[in-house]
């Protein structure tokens, strides 16, 4: 008999302004590293008022960490230090690792709507210092799983031996846009030991056969260990992001856009910015 996922927390994160003035929500970061590892941090931005978000996120820089951008609606230009550069736009989700380090620019432009989420990503000890790279994921290449009652885009993992875009090359999270229709229910087998939240995008839904308790949008929903993922959409029907990752247990020393294992590491990030030998 399966063991359906019980809810540990529900989190409704903090208003915050980051970057160069760009309004978002913090849904959860730096005070919820144990509950969510091996995630870190994780922002949410909507909003239909390009003065909230047009300053972005002039260079900066980051070591240590993934983080993995997926834009439903909107345009963000980006650069990087290896010379990359081009746009994130609807539905396309960008996947950096910074490994040994990387300074970027995320600049998001004008849109009726720039709806997303960043996801910051944690390495393990052995894959802190790892070359830098970027992935650019086009809508395109996102596999989705249309059936009667759900929509599942697939960016990392697998779902029904289905691959998604990228598989990770280090923590290899799941990582799924669901969207699972009015009074409908959807449920996915998970390993039992792994991290597993959601962050409700639209809409709403209860997440226990045993519990009505309705969950609306703008709510992340982090659970306990389990084998079975279970969801019932509401009236409005839901769509939520779906990440689920084996925990690394490590120490974390964490100082703005870096996160290391110690003090002696992160002073040493900061020492080579100063030095600049931040770029290996």
């Amino acid at each position: 008999m399966s063991n359906i996922r019980t809810i540990r927390r529900i989190v409704t994160g903090e208003k915050a302004i980051d970057g160069a003035g760009v309004k978002l929500v913090r849904v959860f970061g730096h005070d919820d590293v144990k509950e969510f590892d091996p995630f870190l941090m994780l922002d949410a931005f909507d909003s239909v008022n390009p003065d909230d978000y047009i300053k972005g996120f002039p260079w900066h820089p980051h070591r240590g960490i993934e983080t993995i951008t997926y834009l439903i609606n909107g345009d963000i230009e980006h650069g990087d230090s290896l010379g990359n550069k081009g746009s994130i736009l609807d539905g396309d989700c960008q996947w950096m690792t910074a490994g040994s380090g990387i300074i970027h620019q995320e600049m998001p432009k004008s849109s009726e709507r720039m709806l997303g989420a960043q996801i910051w990503l944690n390495l393990s000890s052995k894959d802190k210092m790892v070359a830098p790279k970027y992935r650019d994921i086009l809508k395109k290449n996102i596999p989705i799983i249309d059936e009667d009652d759900y929509k599942i885009r697939i960016i990392s993992g697998k779902y029904k031996e289905i691959s998604g875009a990228i598989q990770g090359d280090y923590v290899k999270p799941l990582y799924f846009d669901v969207e699972v229709k009015a009074n409908c229910e959807w449920s996915f087998q998970t390993e039992v030991d792994s991290t597993l939240f959601v962050y409700i995008l639209q809409g709403g839904g209860c997440f226990s056969p045993d519990n009505e308790e309705l969950i609306s949008e703008k709510h992340a929903v982090l659970f306990n260990e389990g084998d079975t993922f279970w969801v019932k959409a509401s009236s409005a029907g839901i769509r939520f992001l779906f990440l689920a990752g084996k925990p690394l247990k490590e120490p974390i020393a964490w100082g703005g856009p870096i996160v290391m294992n110690t003090k002696e590491e992160l002073n040493q990030a900061f020492k080579d910015l100063e030095e600049n030998k931040f770029i290996r």
